[in-house]
């Protein structure tokens, strides 16, 4: 195991985690002895798919009944733990080299098994059946009843995932025994790892079944611990009539959305008064489009939440989807002289809910009005005197489940002094194109065979035309023989069949436009097509990449020529990590399309 961690990751075991194999699979051991599983397969520190979480024991095998079983078990050293009331399915316990607040072995559990029932596409063949029977072992833990783990708060989840301790290894052994013991392991196991793999569950496509409360999304390990803070934070709130602020960190694809649509549904059932705030119109346009009626009560732009409109504490569960994207002011073009306001937007947010939670990656700031930080957020949740909690999302989701990828891209963008290469061997496809009519061919026979499954967008160098008379979109993106339109223009008509600018990432004809970062910030598809224009060139001092304002057609950056170079890197790390199985670009300029190839293993 040693060994073939080292060969998978590129760095040694750490010690702690070499004890725990040595105290945790002698327990297993005994299991399969007790069961006498011989004609079985064993996966150890199994990669969970798209993400690098480790399951820790999966063994396969006929039960009694010839069925073809597998058995998730995840194996906990844990001898003591203090339940938490409040805290949902979570318990105190010393991990780690600590104290922690962690989610409940069968929360654990619920999660990976969800997970893998999501992924794994042999669970949903029906002939013949393949099923999952999935468990915690605690091998030191003394069984209490109506305490600790089997406090009467966990009765539920752990009926649902039991929780086997010390003195039950004997009960263990035997339900693997009827799970397990007439063998053919290696069938079963060959079938559960050859069977094809269906990355994450677009969160639009799945947002109408998450609001009506149906179970589509697992959230795993850092996403659980948000939530539940989120769920911790609110009752206080409630209960002790005080404010809190939530701040949840996390960059592209580790599921910031998804936790703010999990808890949105969760609090809409429990009754609370609670909205989804995001600036991005398209983003939330599509919410309200596959959730149908009412969902304008629920998912809402920036400039509802005023003084004139909303009163101190009025709202229960504010959840500000990119908050990054914040601006100075709710004022704007359409603003009613009524609801006009010099109080800050950021303070307007605050200032309305009892418990607000702000998703933020402070990388994404792609325009000089939008202001969203960390630190301000701090700084008005002081002036209300709310308690502030932060938690950070770390494990990427998108990307085929690659923080590698991700870290060579910032690496590549000048994000960091890490000198990265990506590896030729990386789970994610990315490939750089010879011409961009190649490119769009390729994603246009995904889109063929999955509608809404691949776009292209670009770099904002060239100018964006209002609709032709007749309502046809003019090809503004020429390169060479290559002409396609930008995604139409906002508050233009259209023809009929052609999505509005807003509709581009979700309706189908959205393949046929470019997109830009305006439309394609927040959504994600499994594959993104990119066009990095000459809004990138390459610094002849220093060799590295940098940005050229001279390029750009955006109006917004040209009047922000100090920090071009930040934003327009931020705009180019997002379009890049849009999708879930393969990123496809095209370069303009030649020079930066060599430096991103030395960047790249060679074959």
């Amino acid at each position: 195991m040693s060994n073939s961690f080292k060969l998978r990751w590129g760095v040694t075991v750490g010690k702690s985690e070499f004890t725990s194999w040595q105290n945790s699979l002698s327990r297993v051991r005994d299991l399969i002895e007790i069961g006498n599983l011989d004609d079985n397969m064993i996966a150890l520190e199994y990669e969970v798919p798209y993400n690098q979480n480790r399951i820790d024991c999966l063994i396969f095998g006929k039960g009694d009944d010839k069925a073809e079983n597998v058995v998730l078990l995840e194996l906990k050293q844990w001898s003591e733990v203090t339940p938490l009331e409040d805290e949902g399915n979570f318990v105190e316990t010393f991990t780690g080299g600590r104290s922690q607040v962690v989610p409940h072995p069968a929360q654990q559990v619920k999660g990976y098994h969800g997970y893998l029932k999501s992924f794994v596409q042999a669970f949903e063949t029906p002939v013949p059946p393949l099923t999952l029977f999935s468990c915690s072992y605690c091998h030191n833990y003394k069984r209490e009843d109506s305490s600790g783990l089997f406090d009467p708060i966990y009765e539920n989840i752990v009926r649902e995932f039991p929780v086997y301790c010390n003195e039950d290894v004997k009960e263990l052994g035997n339900k693997l025994k009827g799970l397990l013991a007439k063998g053919s392991g290696f069938d079963i196991f060959n079938r559960f790892m050859q069977s094809p793999l269906t990355p994450s569950k677009k969160l639009l496509e799945n947002a109408s079944k998450m609001i009506s409360n149906e179970a589509v999304f697992s959230l795993l390990n850092e996403q659980l611990v948000a939530k539940n803070l989120i769920w911790s934070k609110a009752r206080k709130a409630t209960k002790n009539k005080t404010k809190s602020v939530i701040i949840v960190h996390g960059g592209p694809g580790t599921g910031k959305s998804l936790i703010a649509i999990n808890v949105l549904a969760e609090a809409a059932k429990r009754k609370m008064k609670v909205f989804y705030g995001c600036k991005s119109k398209a983003f939330t346009g599509g919410l309200r489009y596959l959730v149908g009626a009412g969902a304008d009560m629920l998912f809402s732009n920036l400039y509802r939440f005023v003084p004139s409109r909303v009163k101190e504490n009025e709202v229960d569960l504010l959840l500000i989807d990119e908050a990054h994207r914040i601006e100075k002011t709710s004022n704007f073009q359409y603003t009613k002289k009524e609801d006009r306001t010099d109080m800050p937007q950021m303070e307007q947010l605050i200032r309305c809910a009892k418990t607000s939670v702000f998703f933020i990656d402070d990388r994404q700031n792609v325009r000089s009005q939008e202001i969203g930080s960390t630190d301000l957020i701090k700084q008005f949740a002081a002036q209300y005197k709310c308690e502030v909690a932060e938690v950070n999302l770390l494990t990427q989701f998108r990307c085929m489940g690659s923080n590698n990828y991700m870290e060579w891209i910032e690496s590549t963008l000048g994000f960091s002094d890490a000198d990265k290469k990506l590896s030729k061997d990386e789970a994610f496809e990315f490939k750089i194109f010879d011409s961009p009519q190649e490119l769009y061919n390729t994603l246009k026979v995904i889109e063929t065979k999955k509608a809404n499954s691949a776009r292209l967008v670009a770099g904002y160098c060239w100018n964006w035309s209002d609709p032709n008379s007749n309502g046809t979109l003019v090809d503004d993106v020429v390169i060479g023989s290559f002409k396609m339109p930008w995604e139409a223009k906002e508050g233009k008509k259209v023809a009929s069949g052609i999505p509005r600018w807003y509709e581009w990432a979700y309706k189908t004809n959205g393949i046929n436009q470019i997109g830009c970062i305006y439309t394609a910030q927040g959504f994600e598809f499994d594959y993104i097509g990119v066009i990095i224009a000459d809004d990138l060139a390459i610094d002849k001092t220093t060799g590295k990449i940098i940005g050229n304002p001279s390029a750009t057609s955006d109006p917004t950056l040209r009047r922000g020529v100090a920090d071009f170079d930040t934003y327009v890197k931020n705009i180019y790390r997002v379009l890049m990590s849009r999708g879930m199985k393969g990123c496809y670009v095209y370069f303009t300029n030649k020079e930066v399309e060599k430096y991103f190839k030395s960047k790249i293993e060679s074959v």
